[in-house]
């Protein structure tokens, strides 16, 4: 499945009746939290890393940064590309924590 795929089979269960915008990004900022709430717990708290627990909230996490890209008309494909771009001008060589101190874009 591509990422435009995904995004138009996702967008069956969009609510746009309510405050799409505000639900879409606080949507994504409260998923987010909840990867990183399992990241925490597992290297402080010695809680083990369930792979089939985070890949539903990366899941929950892509949906709502899909569906926030529809709200505006913009394909996940554009999303994935302009980002690649960034990355290949930020870091052409790859990543280094050199790279990083030094960057400019």
């Amino acid at each position: 499945m591509d990422l435009n795929e995904y995004q138009k089979l996702a967008s069956r269960t969009a609510n746009l009746k309510d405050e799409a915008l505000t639900n879409f990004a606080l949507g994504i900022a409260g998923e987010a939290g909840e990867v990183a709430d399992m990241v925490k717990k597992h290297v402080y708290h010695d809680h083990l890393l369930d792979r089939d627990e985070l890949i539903k909230e990366l899941g929950d996490v892509l949906w709502y940064v899909s569906q926030l890209a529809a709200w505006m008309g913009i394909d996940m494909e554009e999303v994935a590309q302009r980002n690649i771009e960034k990355l290949l001008a930020r870091y052409p060589n790859g990543f280094s924590k050199e790279a990083s101190r030094s960057r400019v874009i």
